[in-house]
């Protein structure tokens, strides 16, 4: 009868222990194949330093859930130690169920990422923006080989293009903003994009977010980055 009631009771104790896990309001789940051994963690930034908000010990098993709860979307990261120390996945987390597929091998680079409509638009938006990077990268080389050649011409021309590289890849993200100005990747992309844009521009974007996105951590730190810079504008 004794050890009947302390199965019973130790049994009750473990259903405690694992309904006490904490649940938020944004579950993300999938799969990192490959994954066998190793803690998967959920991180995010706080006050500049990259906390861990949950975690969970994988042991033969490369299927996860982990949860936080979300005030304001953001940018999380799923990092994991076991296999590898020196690589990460970022996403664009919010309310809601958000799965995440990869592999070990290459492990953040081409992740399959769904129930973030954040996230959707970013991707959408990188999508374009590498373009700009390649091209960047081929004027980068057309510069170095026109300085070796010493030829003023040449320099000369690659200068202008990038030049108007630059101008269209600011346009583009400022338009991308401005036209998903009902959520919060607007902002963020403001601060991550363009922040030695003209001043102008920031306004424009700042000025179109929704109230609701205005209040969110990006929103308000995009306001926090524009007050800023016009008062140092004002102080020189």
């Amino acid at each position: 009868m004794k050890k009947i009631l302390i199965v019973g009771f130790i049994s009750l104790l473990v259903l405690a222990c694992t309904s006490a896990k904490k649940e938020g309001n944004m579950i993300v789940n999938g799969q990192i194949k490959g994954l066998k051994k190793g803690t998967l963690y959920l991180q995010k930034i706080k006050d500049t330093t990259l906390v861990s908000v949950d975690s969970i010990t994988l042991l033969g098993n490369d299927l996860f859930t982990l949860t936080d709860n979300v005030e304001s979307p953001e940018l999380y990261y799923l990092t994991f130690d076991g296999n590898t120390t020196d690589k990460y996945l970022m996403f664009f987390g919010e309310p809601g169920t958000i799965t995440i597929n990869d592999e070990i091998d290459k492990f953040g680079i081409n992740p399959k990422i769904s129930g973030s409509k954040n996230q959707e638009l970013l991707d959408k938006y990188n999508r374009i923006a590498t373009r700009y990077n390649d091209q960047n990268l081929e004027l980068i080389k057309e510069s170095f080989l026109a300085q070796q050649l010493n030829n003023e011409d040449s320099i000369a021309a690659v200068e202008k293009k990038s030049n108007s590289l630059l101008r269209r890849r600011v346009l583009y993200a400022t338009n991308f903003a401005v036209s998903n100005a009902d959520f919060e990747v607007a902002p963020y992309i403001a601060l991550s994009q363009l922040g030695n844009a003209n001043i102008k521009l920031l306004d424009t974007i700042n000025n179109s977010l929704s109230e609701k996105v205005k209040t969110s951590l990006y929103g308000k730190k995009l306001a926090n980055y524009i007050a800023n810079i016009k008062k140092n504008e004002t102080n020189d």
